[in-house]
């Protein structure tokens, strides 16, 4: 008969002394501790079915997870947006009333842009060539210092507005920008922070919470009951009203524009800007209209996830429903994405092919475009993406044909691009080749490749390309579902 040997102190199992009966134990403690495990056993079984039960419901239902990936500022928010209008287009005209303070903000700042351009203006500066000129005072036309003192206002309005988009009782409202926005008008700003504008961005978490702040304080009400209620004081609107007349001036300034132009400042260019619309959007009693909402700028930090449900096919009984994950863009929030790629659908990728003279904002010494096309090649060369549809928007065309018109020459930055002509139509194609070569030399397997040029600003055009891409997301996951 073999002997017993003694157990290792390796072997000893915690868990297993913790879950033994106690030594002392009666009959009748065995009795109750044998019907609370077997209670415990009929709760997690209970579970585990109901965990069944939501993955098989969800199977029957049809979710679609659609992924929106892009650096900063290359159009995300605004295609999430244009999924709100077509498939939800109740709660989306419901909100917009709430978007008029993102709008006034948006103004605003675009003022405060050129008062900080003007705030070092030297006029040797525009008559040396474009050259600096290390004079000392300022030297501003005096109609134009009028302007800026009758502007003054706006400095309470920007921080009034800041402080309505985010409540108190968040976190990010001490960092929002470096300072309150107030003491930000007076700070004295070097030639060489001449786009610091960008840092000092205002900038809120996803979700319901800035539009529930606005909510309180606008007393917003359904759309069903028309213009009942807009009679409630805004102090914002009737600030920028009284100053509406000043703005125009100071955009249509011809030595403004100029300054603008020599430091490479492109408010047109730029998502939120409204100044060639202020007759129509410093009324009293303005009210956004839908292009407005997907044209206004709130810039978000984290993941933003949207839900909708599109009309049933044939053959189901219900409609599917639409995950659709807008996720931060900037540099630092790049590496948070991978966590997203898991059971992902399709992804829509977004790249502003019209900032092929522009650079990063977080970095000056990386040019945009090519950022953009590094995120591509990772996005396409991710191995857990290899069965993953990629849908390519090369997005804000519109600018990039108002650039190549205007008479910015694409081969001055893309050298590749070679003695092209420098007109919409080659250009678009060189830039769909090229992403196309990337897609077809990077993807893990082969995959067909869906791109597309669009101005997502544009609701017509944005509206049948993204009812092509639903169709094609949708067709291909009952595919996978075999369903179809």
């Amino acid at each position: 008969m073999s002997a017993v040997l003694p157990k290792s102190p390796h072997d000893f199992d915690p868990l297993d002394e913790a879950l033994k009966p106690p030594i002392n134990e009666t009959e009748q403690d065995r009795v109750i501790r044998q019907a609370q495990e077997a209670e415990a056993r009929r709760v997690s079984q209970a579970i585990d079915d109901s965990i069944r039960a939501e993955k098989q419901a969800q199977k029957k239902k049809g979710i679609v997870r659609l992924l929106l990936l892009g650096q900063s500022e290359s159009g995300k928010s605004t295609t999430l947006r244009h999924f709100q209008k077509l498939y939800t287009p109740t709660a989306f005209h419901e909100e917009r009333i709430l978007w008029r303070s993102v709008i006034q903000l948006n103004i605003v700042r675009s003022v405060r842009t050129i008062l900080d351009a003007l705030s070092d203006l030297r006029l040797p500066t525009l008559d040396s060539g474009g050259e600096d000129s290390d004079d000392g005072g300022a030297n501003i036309p005096q109609e134009l210092e009028m302007l800026q003192m009758r502007l003054t206002p706006l400095r309470h309005i920007e921080a009034l507005l800041i402080a309505k988009l985010i409540p108190p009782s968040e976190d990010e409202a001490t960092s929002v920008i470096g300072s309150s926005a107030i003491s930000a008008y007076h700070s004295q700003r070097s030639r060489s922070s001449d786009h610091s504008w960008r840092a000092q961005e205002v900038f809120v978490r996803p979700g319901a919470t800035w539009k529930g702040a606005l909510a309180k304080s606008t007393r917003a009400r359904p759309v069903s009951l028309g213009t009942t209620g807009m009679q409630t004081r805004d102090e914002a609107q009737e600030v920028i009203h009284s100053c509406s007349y000043d703005i125009m001036a100071l955009w249509n300034d011809k030595l403004v524009r100029e300054v603008l132009r020599k430091r490479k400042i492109r408010l047109e260019e730029s998502s939120g800007f409204f100044l060639n619309d202020l007759d129509r959007v410093t009324a009293l009693n303005y009210t956004p209209n839908d292009d407005d909402v997907l044209r206004a700028r709130l810039k978000t930090v984290g993941v933003s996830e949207y839900r909708c449900e599109m009309e049933a096919v044939a053959g189901r009984e219900s409609g599917t429903e639409w995950r659709i994950v807008d996720v931060g863009g900037s540099r630092s929030q790049v590496p948070t994405w991978v966590p997203f790629f898991d059971d992902v659908d399709a992804i829509i990728f977004l790249a502003p092919i019209s900032s092929f003279d522009q650079v990063l904002a977080e970095d000056r010494s990386v040019n945009r475009l090519e950022d953009s096309v590094l995120l591509w090649k990772a996005v396409c060369s991710n191995k857990l993406l290899a069965n993953v549809d990629l849908v390519l928007f090369l997005n804000k065309c519109d600018i990039l044909h108002a650039k190549l018109t205007s008479g910015i020459r694409l081969s001055k930055y893309v050298r590749s691009y070679g003695d092209r002509p420098n007109d919409m139509e080659t250009a678009s194609k060189y830039f769909r080749s090229k992403f196309s070569a990337i897609h077809r030399e990077y993807s893990p397997l082969p995959r067909k490749f869906y791109g597309f040029c669009t101005t997502v600003t544009d609701t017509t055009t944005t509206a049948g390309i993204l009812a092509s891409v639903r169709d094609m997301v949708v067709r291909r996951h009952l595919k996978q579902s075999r369903l179809l």
